[in-house]
């Protein structure tokens, strides 16, 4: 994508990692820098609680507000009684009108977090679409807005096609919610002057059918964003872990474990994760992404302190951090660890983990220390050692590295 943006908002996202897909980056663009653009991305009401795997969108909405726009966070309280057919590969359950609203609530805490309420021209609103779909007179509907679907386009989406591709039914509920969908933005557009609608790579189906009907229906221009479906880089799906969802609302999810989650990405993701869900500078977040060896773990440090600052604040940040260095000097058996100092100049050679389990006391002999890594029994930083060649230099010591020899012994390692 070769297209050179001028507004603040578009180039945050391009320079950030936010865009997959844009309907017309150029008039959108132009659009930006006339005035104030409202926006809204659209969130189920399925659960209490977003997870990780929302994060990136709550982002793009908080760099929207930042660079001067409308953010719009429209809760489906309207759909979620229809349920979404995306890539889903089968049908939601359908939930009460008092559970929907009671997520909604739980939502709401978790916006307020990176965004700003109010009634000024760039504050942000939250809507629910129930506002304009529970009263809708379904034959003035199916007359004024469902005459304006081929259902022949509709087969051809790809969330569609995959689910009759495997031959699995797809009730007329979930293809109404297409439909419904589509009339949000029209809805948006005509209530608050809305421009733009936002979502992951698998809503862009949807964001173009509401595109079509605004222009056939008010014969206005509007557009869309999609941001890339995230994975990390092993291939797995973003805000998952092996515990379950990575909730965002504190009494789902503790800040420690959300400031854990964070902590433990892997090397590779460090530079593209700080970009997306912190606001340092991008030259800075390259720069740590860039960092290895024993390095790349401050930077993760620093990727899990911004992030978990952002959501849960400063305090509960920086007590996360505290309670990590805490389990991890102490090796979480609460006693003073015995410790290794090394000195600079042996550093300057390296120093053997096969020495080190000697020096430390976790291994009587260099012979009984191979023997204990052949076994599987050494870790350096909770981390399986396999190679008894492995050298340490003074990169991996800037900050304490704790060794083990199976799961109760433990010392620290420092750079005296």
């Amino acid at each position: 994508m070769h297209y050179h943006p001028k507004s603040d908002f578009m180039r945050v996202m391009f320079e950030r990692g936010f865009v997959a897909d844009c309907t017309d980056y150029q008039a959108l663009d132009e659009a930006l820098l006339k005035g104030v653009v409202p926006a809204y991305i659209g969130y189920d009401a399925t659960a209490p609680s977003l997870h990780v795997g929302h994060l990136m969108n709550i982002m793009v909405l908080r760099w929207l507000q930042k660079t001067g726009h409308k953010p719009i966070t429209l809760m489906g309280g309207g759909t979620t009684k229809v349920g979404d057919p995306s890539f889903r590969s089968e049908e939601r359950p359908l939930l009460t009108p008092e559970a929907i609203d009671a997520n909604i609530a739980g939502l709401k805490k978790v916006f307020a977090n990176y965004l700003t309420y109010g009634e000024g021209p760039t504050d942000a609103i939250m809507l629910n679409n129930a506002e304009w779909l529970d009263n809708l007179n379904y034959l003035d509907f199916l007359r004024d807005i469902g005459r304006h679907f081929s259902v022949n386009r509709m087969l051809s989406f790809e969330s569609v096609k995959s689910r009759l591709d495997r031959e699995q039914s797809l009730s007329f509920l979930e293809f109404n919610y297409m439909i419904l969908q589509a009339y949000d933005f029209l809805e948006l557009y005509r209530r608050y002057g809305c421009l733009l609608q936002m979502g992951g790579s698998d809503q862009w189906g949807n964001i173009i059918n509401g595109i079509d009907l605004t222009r056939r229906v008010v014969d206005k221009e509007i557009y869309g964003l999609t941001t890339p479906l995230l994975t990390t880089s092993d291939g797995r799906k973003m805000g998952k872990s092996a515990q379950g969802a990575v909730w965002l609302n504190g009494d789902m999810l503790s800040p420690y474990e959300f400031w854990q989650f964070w902590r433990n990405t892997t090397d590779a993701d460090v530079g593209r994760f700080l970009k997306i869900f912190t606001e340092l500078p991008v030259e800075e977040c390259d720069r740590l992404g860039a960092l290895s060896g024993a390095e790349i773990n401050q930077a993760k440090v620093v990727l899990a302190n911004h992030a978990t600052t952002l959501l849960h604040g400063a305090e509960a940040a920086a007590a996360a951090e505290a309670t990590a260095r805490e389990v991890f000097e102490k090796g979480g058996i609460g006693d003073d660890l015995p410790t290794v100092a090394l000195e600079p100049e042996e550093l300057a050679e390296g120093v053997g983990i096969v020495q080190l389990l000697v020096r430390a006391g976790l291994a009587s002999s260099g012979k009984e220390a191979k023997r204990l890594i052949a076994e599987g029994g050494a870790r350096v930083n909770d981390e399986l050692i396999t190679d008894p060649g492995l050298r340490f230099g003074a990169s991996h010591l800037i900050e304490p590295m704790k060794l083990s020899a199976g799961k109760k012994r433990h010392a620290l390692v420092v750079m005296s």
